[in-house]
């Protein structure tokens, strides 16, 4: 689990436990089912994706319970009777080759600061490193040889080594050059820091791509979203399906555990249906509607009406 899923599910129990200890606790489910639609819904304002998050982690808590504690059998069954919503399944949203072209220019390469933003994108686009791999980097982690790599550690502690583009490893030489990252002495330390020298966090990352897509907006006639870092993620496997390359080396690409995962990038883009299309035979075995003009017989039949 990462420390941000250990965080949500401790705050859920610590206010499931404030409301079972309360004197009117009279009945613990209906506690519960209260927390799940009055609480998230209403008062937190979760989404309904988040609230079926919040309701897994309570139902495997009470797998758990009635396993320790098969007195709460029956609680730990109407726990996992509750349903989950259904929601509805977001579009995936990208940029284009065009867009991702424009962002890129964005950055001013002739500071210092300019100059660690583009590798820092073009390193997160390039990889379709999910954001927290990002973050979690190390000098060590990269290889800017004649077949440049970037090591990633994903989720569940699963790692995979994903290849670079010439261009991206260019730009990550200059700048690991240009900061002295390159001494063995420094093998181990985080290959982007903020301005006090820190690791690199999540909201570092959005606050930097926010701000060069408002840059983007208003320096060029074309419309930007405001993005998060794993639009990028999702940009790129879309131009991996663009341009063809099978969803077996897209899904080790990403790092996803399924093929499934992986299809709906192929599902979401409009561009390889219309590919598909254009290369499909539309020629039909059509029979021909025969045409009244040619039968004699009707023609005599209709004169003498």
């Amino acid at each position: 689990r990462s420390f941000y899923t250990v965080e949500d599910n401790t705050e859920i129990l610590i206010i499931l436990d404030k409301q079972f200890r309360s004197p009117c606790c009279d009945n613990p489910f209906h506690h519960i089912f209260a927390f799940e639609v009055i609480y998230l819904e209403t008062e937190r304002k979760y989404s309904i994706s988040s609230r079926n998050q919040r309701l897994a982690a309570l139902k495997s808590f009470a797998k758990y319970v009635q396993i320790e504690c098969p007195d709460e059998m029956i609680l730990c069954q109407r726990i996992l009777s509750i349903d989950s919503k259904k929601a509805a399944k977001p579009t995936v949203q990208y940029l284009s080759n065009q867009q991702t072209d424009i962002l890129m220019e964005q950055p001013d390469i002739s500071t210092p600061k300019g100059r660690r933003d583009l590798a820092m994108i073009l390193l997160l686009y390039d990889s379709a490193a999910r954001v927290q791999e990002l973050c979690d980097l190390r000098i060590c982690d990269i290889r800017i040889d004649s077949l440049p790599v970037v090591h990633l550690l994903g989720k569940g502690r699963k790692s995979r080594d994903v290849p670079l583009t010439k261009p991206c490893a260019q730009v990550l030489r200059q700048y690991i050059c240009e900061n002295h990252l390159d001494i063995p002495e420094r093998r181990n330390d985080q290959l982007f820091t903020n301005p006090q020298g820190k690791k690199l966090t999540r909201s570092g990352v959005s606050y930097v791509l926010a701000k060069y897509i408002h840059k983007a907006n208003t320096a060029v006639d074309s419309f930007f979203p405001q993005i998060t870092p794993h639009c990028l993620r999702h940009s790129k496997a879309m131009h991996l399906v663009e341009a063809g390359k099978n969803l077996i080396y897209i899904r080790d690409f990403l790092g996803h555990e399924s093929i499934e995962t992986t299809q709906v990038y192929a599902k979401a883009n409009p561009e390889a249906r219309r590919k598909a299309l254009e290369t499909m035979d539309t020629r039909m075995n059509t029979p021909a509607m025969p045409d009244w003009n040619d039968d004699p017989d009707l023609k005599a039949f209709l004169k003498t009406l």
